[in-house]
């Protein structure tokens, strides 16, 4: 996902922008309307946030790419003449609340629950000096192995080197304030023990949550009870000596660095206000931003980075090119989705289709368009003659992990495409051998027909029989809901057809794919039965009738 923006802005763009209603527009107007009453700062500022506690996920993905959009939209409406800077915020002075479950060694790792993440032993390898390196070494490189134009931030770098400091010393000097914000929304229990500020033990080396029993704000210290050794330890909160507890933390960093723009999950909806109002009592204003919805699992659970749960960056790039998941993390961003590999092909094909649309269109539909926001206004020009969900059914037809064999089928279809005039295609027909055999033939399941079925099929068979060799998908569906008209079992009589008759119920397809293909459900079959040869298709139905495909 290319996030260097191009130079050129044509006034038909512009004028289309002012109008857009996409989210990335609407989101970037938050930010024009910040700034309508003083002039721009000298950079505005885009941050997303990453706790390294776990491995980069999907979700981290998502929300650099989005803001990227965000980013892009207000690049346009401010006609380019206003700086941006994304910065990628890392967490890892964050201490270790429990060993993640998809990492090795953790028995070694279950010694250091409390430390730093950045003085956590890398449990990978000794390739880097600590946990959060390692995983913000992991972070980085798959944003640019997506070409992310960002900054990374690290929160160790930046307590230790005072960049922090003079924030730390504000909620210092308004320490009551930010306890009487927080307090209120805490448990008895908790309310007894909190602090804005977590010491970093020198006795254990750990992130400490303690209550602060005396402040010196002229002096820039607190101090608290040392649980190891029962002291009292007077430290200051500046150099990296002490880190701030998550809201306050989120806060502090808005405040010191003058963040202008940042999206938050819809579960810290609450943390956001509060951080908010933290943020405006140490003198900041908060920055803008919304809350989207959740990824859940294919339990409908919400994906973890610590429990390995939902799709991996490599997962989802195994089966479908990132574009396909950039349209994902575009599409609905305020609605909980499942981000699960059955999501993988309607969105792969929903992304050429955008792609093919946008050729087509004004300014006005364009900026509506994904496409245009994924590419950042520079989309591809690819035409696809065959869909991936056409290319999965050719190999579930099949059984087919031979390339130059799908190619021979493919070229039939369209005379003159081949792998070398259509090398995206011939990626697709990769990644479709690929989520077949992992996904699809496990669960290939043909079924008997019945005798009404059996009877269908042979009427399909004589039909398809009569066809010139040539005919093209749309003749070959008009064929098939024909004699499914004449079915009673398949009249659907809430639909009317073009006659004037009964429509054609749904069942009839499935009881297609079921019996001939061995699955529930597919693309259009008058389609696929153009790409895959009349006399193949008449061939499946025959071993059906001859019970030969049975198994």
């Amino acid at each position: 996902m290319i996030s260097n923006f191009f130079g050129d802005i044509n006034p038909e763009l512009l004028m289309a922008a002012c109008e857009a209603k996409s989210w990335p527009f609407e989101e970037a107007r938050k930010i024009i309307k910040r700034y309508e009453r003083s002039c721009y700062s000298e950079v505005v500022l885009f941050e997303t946030g990453y706790g390294p506690s776990g491995l980069p996920h999907i979700g981290t993905f998502g929300e650099v790419a989005r803001t990227t959009m965000v980013r892009h939209a207000f690049h346009i409406l401010t006609q380019g003449k206003v700086k941006t800077r994304l910065i990628c915020f890392s967490d890892d002075m964050d201490g270790l609340r429990k060993v993640p479950d998809n990492v090795p060694n953790c028995d070694m790792m279950a010694d250091y629950i409390g430390q730093p993440l950045t003085r956590v032993p890398d449990p990978f390898s000794n390739e880097y000096p600590s946990f959060g390196a390692a995983n913000n070494a992991r972070l980085r490189t798959f944003l640019d192995q997506f070409s992310f134009d960002y900054e990374f931030a690290s929160a160790t770098d930046y307590y230790t080197s005072g960049r922090f400091d003079e924030a730390l010393l504000r909620i210092l000097a308004v320490y009551d304030n930010v306890m009487n914000i927080i307090l209120p929304t805490l448990g008895e229990e908790r309310r007894a023990t909190y602090s804005p500020f977590l010491p970093i033990s020198l006795v254990s080396g750990k992130v400490l949550q303690v209550p602060v029993i005396a402040r010196d704000q002229k002096k820039g210290t607190i101090t608290y009870i040392e649980p190891e050794t029962g002291e009292k330890i007077e430290t200051e909160v500046t150099g990296g000596k002490v880190k701030c507890q998550w809201k306050a933390d989120w806060a502090m960093r808005w405040t010191a660095l003058g963040i202008d723009y940042e999206m938050a999950g819809k579960d810290l909806i609450n943390s956001v206000l509060l951080s908010s109002k933290i943020c405006r009592t140490l003198g900041g204003t908060p920055p803008e931003g919304f809350n989207y919805e959740l990824f859940l699992d294919e339990q409908g659970q919400k994906i973890s980075k610590s429990k390995g749960n939902g799709l991996t960056i490599d997962e989802w790039l195994t089966y479908a090119p990132m574009e396909s998941l950039a349209l994902y993390m575009y599409q609905k961003p305020k609605t909980a989705k499942r981000l699960y590999f059955d999501v993988i092909p309607k969105a792969l094909d929903e992304y050429y289709a955008y792609l093919s649309a946008y050729q087509r269109q004004e300014w006005k539909e364009r900026l509506s368009n994904p496409v245009w926001h994924i590419h950042n206004g520079r989309p591809p020009q690819i035409e696809l003659p065959v869909s991936f969900a056409m290319l999965l059914n050719l190999v579930s037809a099949l059984n087919a992990e031979n390339k130059m064999i799908l190619w021979g089928y493919i070229t039939c279809y369209a005379p003159g495409v081949t792998a070398q005039s259509h090398p995206e295609l011939d990626r697709l027909v990769d990644y479709a051998i690929c989520y077949f055999n992992n996904f699809v033939r496990p669960c290939k399941k043909f079924r008997v027909p019945d005798e009404i079925e059996r009877e269908t099929l042979a009427i399909l068979h004589e039909k398809l029989g009569q066809l010139d060799h040539h005919a093209d998908g749309n003749l070959i569906q008009s064929v098939l809901l024909d004699v499914a008209r004449g079915i009673q079992r398949y009249q659907d009589h809430s639909k009317v057809s073009p006659e004037g008759g009964p429509g054609v119920s749904i069942s009839f397809f499935q009881m297609i794919y079921e019996v001939l293909i061995g699955q529930t459900q597919g693309p259009r079959f008058g389609s696929f039965i153009a790409l895959y040869g009349l006399q193949k298709t008449r061939q499946l139905i025959t071993n059906i009738l001859d019970e030969k495909l049975i198994s």
